[in-house]
């Protein structure tokens, strides 16, 4: 099928800030779609014209209606990063599209600021949890962050300051590139704009109280990280858990007994493309993970609050990594494996007797290696100091071939 589909990038200019390729194709358009701002800066034509509506599928249907004519879509700046391009591609295969960037926001913002892309972390919050941001909260660092609107920089600047980064500096960037264009400059500590121009983009440069804390990405946060109830992996069996399980992009991993959230949270801050679904039946655990997931910067991460293996025939898609930690049975470990993708990665952890004989069973059935973790803390013996030692963890780590 020829490419009857054009994604034409536009900016606040409209048409004077096209080329000549992108003016072609509108003006020969049989149908135009796209927000009603964006149909606002085209003069009206011949093309049968179309809104997204109140969501994405309405929009997509309307191009579904039209297979075969000159369907053009208008987007924002360049519609592949964080914009419609992606989802069309998906929707109607790269074959049927044609797609004509233009300077986005990221672009914009850097030029207006003289940063250089490359060292910039460029986000969005439209249609986000702004808690995203959490996940890059450190010293010198320097964010573009797409808006959700108007409302966005002042809630933004107030996490800011709840984090103790209230020195750092904010520039509001509304409407770029149109007649309209303005610029707002501050910190968050003072922060004092309550709304502003609904389409804006901000620059952060983030800068910290002494006491903020800054977290690595390094697997094996401080236990102190997360809100919990003592039923955490700990920080050192945590680290060797995250490399047993040897998350790459794109994958997904199901920590069943998640307690706390932890490795799941981390599974998911080590790369922005992996996703996580944390199965945990006890309510005040599901919750806690659920605001360490906001904290640190992973809101993503989809807690349910059910009993394993009961809860797996609500999920659709097998991941592609398995962690069991807590509650383990060889049942349970005969269920992760029958879910499990070829290829994929089963790590569980026992610490009671009871958990070690289900993770001998399962050595048995499946093969795999396990090892023992012993671990030991510094802590107080009377007015002296000793290595104190933790409980003992089993861990089998098998790959599903």
């Amino acid at each position: 099928m020829n490419r009857w589909i054009t994604i034409v990038g536009i900016g606040e200019d409209g048409m004077e800030g096209l080329g000549t390729r992108a003016r072609e194709v509108i003006a020969g358009a049989e149908i135009l779609i796209g927000g009603e701002r964006h149909l606002a800066l085209v003069p009206e034509g011949a093309a049968v014209r179309a809104t997204w509506g109140k969501d994405f599928d309405h929009g997509v249907a309307a191009i579904r209606a039209h297979v075969g004519k000159r369907v053009v879509v208008l987007a924002s700046g360049d519609p592949l990063h964080f914009g419609v391009g992606v989802t069309l591609c998906q929707r109607f295969g790269v074959e049927a599209v044609e797609i004509i960037p233009a300077p986005g926001a990221f672009s914009l913002a850097a030029a207006r600021l003289g940063w250089s892309i490359p060292d910039v972390t460029c986000l969005t919050v439209h249609g986000r949890a702004l808690e995203v941001v959490n996940l890059h909260l450190r010293p010198g660092g320097r964010l573009v962050i797409l808006s959700w609107d108007g409302t966005t920089p002042g809630k933004l600047a107030a996490l800011l300051r709840a984090k103790g980064y209230g020195p750092s500096a904010l520039t509001v960037l509304e409407n770029m590139g149109g007649a309209r264009e303005n610029r707002i400059d501050g910190d968050a500590e003072t922060w004092s704009a309550d709304e502003t121009a609904s389409l804006n983009t901000i620059a952060v440069e983030l800068k910290a109280d002494v006491a903020a804390p800054a977290w690595s990405r390094a697997a094996g946060l401080p236990d102190a990280a997360f809100r919990h109830d003592n039923m955490i992996t700990k920080r050192e069996v945590r680290a060797l858990t995250l490399a047993a399980l040897a998350p790459l992009p794109g994958e997904t991993l199901w920590d069943v007994g998640a307690g706390n959230g932890s490795v799941a949270i981390e599974w998911l801050r080590l790369s922005p493309s992996t996703m996580a679904i944390a199965i945990e039946k006890t309510p005040s655990r599901a919750e806690n993970a659920r605001f360490n997931a906001r904290e640190l910067g992973v809101p993503r991460l989809e807690v349910i609050e059910a009993e394993a293996p009961a809860a797996f025939a609500d999920l659709t898609d097998d991941p592609e990594a398995i962690f069991a930690g807590g509650g383990l049975s060889a049942a349970l470990l005969a269920a992760c494996w029958g879910r499990l993708k070829q290829g994929g990665r089963l790590v569980a952890n026992a610490v009671t007797v009871e958990g070690q004989a289900a993770l001998l069973a399962q050595r048995a059935a499946q093969g795999g290696e396990l090892i023992k973790v012993a671990v030991s803390r510094e802590g107080p013996v009377g007015p002296r100091a000793a290595m104190k030692p933790l409980m003992e963890v089993w861990q089998l780590q098998v790959t599903k071939t």
